[in-house]
């Protein structure tokens, strides 16, 4: 079956003044699928995503999502993408339940929150406040916050930043979930072995420009087969080998 594309990407610029963020790239994601959009601090990600999220505006290109131009009908892409942000906020005393219940009535959604609950494992939660709760705890809520509107197309910028291995499997696990239902997932993430599990093709953005767009594993096989070898190692690369070997930062300093 061929591939069909649910958001279209080309040319996308973002200038701040003089400095140029995105420098006029162009993909595709295709319904159904986990793409991943990887890079070092600064190298333009979140600036791309929170112009598709209609979050923010372009400076020049086009953006589809599911047939849709950004430009024309920017209310509508609203409708269908569900958004998790990197910090939310949640009013600290309204429990789980209370707080779905306030999502719905802003998404004029009727909504079922034990039905919700169930689908991050936090049923037994329903009745604790936002604050009391661990950090994979307040992740998964968030995230379940993001279906409420039965979106299309989720997108989850760095959901795993800060969680302790159990936690970010378990997020795995539910973003693998949610995969399965026929949602399309877009993620950001600075962990390239989350990347490597979870994401059916990825985008390496470093500089505003894309600089390799495949399969985890194509890009793998891509490096050993250049000649790749880790140092005092078996001849295997990871992901996270191909990143830094394209972008040549191991770790780059929030800006």
């Amino acid at each position: 079956m061929e591939n069909q594309t649910i958001i279209s990407v080309n040319n996308l610029r973002k200038k701040y003044g003089d400095f140029e963020a995105v420098k006029g790239i162009s993909f595709d994601v295709y319904e159904g699928e986990i793409f991943g959009l990887l890079g070092p601090n600064g190298a333009g990600k979140s600036t791309t995503l929170e112009i598709i999220e209609t979050l923010r505006e372009k400076t020049s290109g086009t953006v589809m999502v599911d047939g849709i131009d950004l430009d024309k009908a920017p209310d509508q892409i609203k409708k269908i993408i569900g958004v998790q942000l990197q910090t939310s906020g949640y009013y600290p005393g309204l429990n789980l339940t209370e707080l779905i219940e306030l999502f719905g009535g802003l998404y004029n959604q009727s909504v079922n929150p034990m039905e919700l609950l169930d689908m991050v494992n936090l049923r037994d939660k329903a009745k604790a406040k936002y604050k009391e709760m661990s950090g994979g705890q307040k992740q998964r809520f968030s995230i379940a916050t993001t279906l409420i509107n039965h979106p299309k197309i989720i997108f989850l910028d760095e959901p795993t930043t800060g969680l302790d291995p159990q936690a970010r499997r378990n997020l795995w696990d539910l973003v693998k979930d949610i995969r399965a239902k026929g949602t399309t997932v877009i993620i950001t993430t600075h962990y390239m072995d989350e990347a490597e599990v979870l994401c059916d093709r990825v985008a390496i953005i470093d500089s505003g420009k894309i600089i390799a767009m495949d399969s985890p594993d194509k890009l793998i096989d891509n490096l050993v087969a250049s000649g790749f070898e880790k140092p005092k190692e078996v001849k295997q690369a990871n992901l996270e080998d191909v990143f830094i070997n394209l972008t040549g930062h191991t770790l780059r300093e929030e800006s």
